[in-house]
């Protein structure tokens, strides 16, 4: 049920056809959407879909409970009961393993994980599910982001709770976007759920033009790099030059922005068919000229959820309150479970003794902290939810400290307002080899894995084998050049191809739709690849 398969696109068929006769029955649609999505996440994540709907009913109720409280003090709680429910929830799934892993290293003890979703199925269906391993749901990051969401609009007063269960689940549950995103706002799409269906001539173009190029991304470009060139460096780079490591690193830079945006064109795409809008979540990320730039550019509703619910309740970049501490807490406990060392407790309790004595004595080293602290805190969480290890500890916070860094380089940078072609071009690929560089700890399977690839790139680069490398893997470094290039051209230049789709006959639409097809599934050179952000 991924959107690369033809069972997919069967269902969807058959979604669109009964959906089609009751597009003017608000009720009836939203029972028929609701009813689908669970099949759909069914048919992705098994039995699973019980922790979809204890969701669902958990943050209906507490929708409720927030909206009719009078006092401010039991508001805040039963948000905190959303916001610890939900984690809680997201934690276990995600990070049994590793909490208990720290735990059994740091202790000596012998504990184990159980699975108790497992469990039920077991006892309530008779299926024979292995209770002592713990599967990651798919999509779980997203829908427990989009319940939480929920119940802070209802607290914030940005919508009214939602009267019918059946909407409310169709909102939590709707299968364009459940397993992958874009995070959808309450406040944005639930007042869609009561508007009457209209999907003008225009938008069934754009829809369509969405679901192809989605299709062009992620199978013909993002699939062909991956299986031909960057998985195979990546699983094995000690086989390999330093200058195929850096190759692979831009590569990869590439497949994961192709692969997701693909995702989330295609699931606006097929949303728009049905009259929904979805917000964007990808704005030509590598064109950013800067390291905040591009995080306002890419994954945008993961970007802009966690500034609204974390960082900017946490102070911003005005001051660190009491979340702030509470939260970098957090984080330096992981870390030091991810080391499994008491000393490394002790060398981080030292070190924040000793900021907090120059905080409390320097104001200036203060305001230091307390405008950049924040914006640590989110990139680290932001890193830990994609997963609890040092790789991706490393790339949230190195990704922090390059944010933090243009905050001040940019006050000295001679080249900050230029506007020349050369200055932009550069800007643009200081960027991107800096994000490429943080991708490699993304990506790479363990931390490992990731030095050494740096390490051949700094000692064993070779760059007399550079032509040789490059005619060996001259498809792969064309299908680079192409997937770049088209990336950079000009929006009004896309704009323009894609309006004239757009309004071109609908008999047009249809041969250069068939035409695309066969052309993006006679590039598949292995079997389907799995959507990068399933795994998170």
């Amino acid at each position: 049920m991924i959107f690369t398969r033809f069972y997919f696109w069967a269902f969807f068929a058959i979604v669109l056809l009964i959906y089609s006769l009751l597009a003017n029955k608000r009720v009836g649609r939203s029972l028929f959407i609701f009813a689908a999505s669970l099949f759909f996440y069914y048919k992705t994540s098994g039995f699973f879909f019980f922790l979809l709907l204890f969701s669902t009913i958990t943050d209906y109720l507490i929708g409720f409970k927030i909206h009719k409280s009078s006092k401010e003090i039991n508001k805040k709680l039963w948000v905190a009961l959303s916001v610890f429910i939900n984690l809680s929830v997201l934690a276990y799934f995600k990070y049994s393993y590793f909490i208990t892993d720290a735990i059994n290293d740091m202790f000596g003890t012998e504990l184990t994980t159980r699975n108790f979703l497992a469990e039920f199925s077991n006892l309530l269906t008779g299926s024979s599910f292995d209770t002592a391993k713990i599967f990651l749901p798919v999509g779980i990051s997203f829908f427990t982001f989009q319940t939480i969401s929920y119940a802070v609009d209802v607290y914030r007063k940005k919508l009214k709770p939602v009267k019918n269960i059946i909407d409310f689940g169709f909102y939590v549950s709707f299968f364009p976007q459940l397993v992958a995103g874009p995070i959808v706002r309450a406040a944005d799409f639930i007042p869609q759920i009561y508007k009457k269906f209209s999907l003008s001539r225009y938008d069934f173009g754009m829809a369509i033009f969405l679901i192809l190029k989605g299709l062009i991304k992620k199978i013909m470009i993002g699939d062909y790099v991956a299986v031909n060139f960057v998985d195979r460096i990546f699983s094995n780079p000690d086989m390999y030059t330093g200058f195929e490591s850096l190759l692979a690193m831009f590569g990869y830079s590439l497949q994961v922005y192709v692969d997701f945006s693909g995702y989330t064109d295609m699931a606006i795409g097929v949303a728009l068919l049905m009259g929904f809008r979805l917000p964007i979540n990808f704005n030509s990320p590598y064109k950013a000229r800067n390291p905040g730039e591009f995080w306002s550019r890419w994954h945008i509703s993961l970007s802009s959820w966690l500034k609204d619910y974390l960082y900017i309740p946490l102070g911003g970049n005005r001051s660190a309150g009491f979340g702030t501490y509470i939260n970098l807490f957090v984080v330096l406990a992981v870390i030091t479970l991810l080391s499994g060392q008491w000393w490394v407790a002790v060398i981080l309790v030292c070190v924040c003794f000793v900021v907090g004595v120059f905080m409390r004595f320097f104001y200036k080293f203060r305001r230091h902290i307390e405008t950049n602290i924040n914006r640590m805190v989110t990139m680290l969480l932001g890193g830990l939810w994609h997963g609890a290890s040092w790789n991706f500890i490393l790339w949230g916070g190195i990704n922090g400290l390059g944010v933090v860094w243009y905050k001040y380089w940019r006050k000295i940078s001679p080249w900050e307002n230029s506007n020349h072609w050369v200055a932009t071009a550069w800007k643009i690929a200081l960027t991107l080899s800096f994000i490429t560089f943080t991708r490699v700890f993304f990506r790479a399977p363990d931390y490992d894995t990731a030095t050494t690839m740096l390490r051949l790139i700094g000692t064993d680069f070779n760059a007399a084998l550079i032509p040789q490398i490059l005619w060996g893997y001259r498809k792969v470094v064309l299908m680079m050049i192409f997937g770049f290039t088209t990336h950079w051209l000009s929006y009004s230049f896309k704009d323009t191809w894609r309006d004239k789709f757009i309004n071109s006959p609908h008999y047009l639409q249809a041969i250069i739709s068939i035409v695309i097809i066969f052309i993006v599934y006679q590039s598949i050179c292995a079997g389907m690849q799995p959507f990068i952000y399933f795994q998170f």
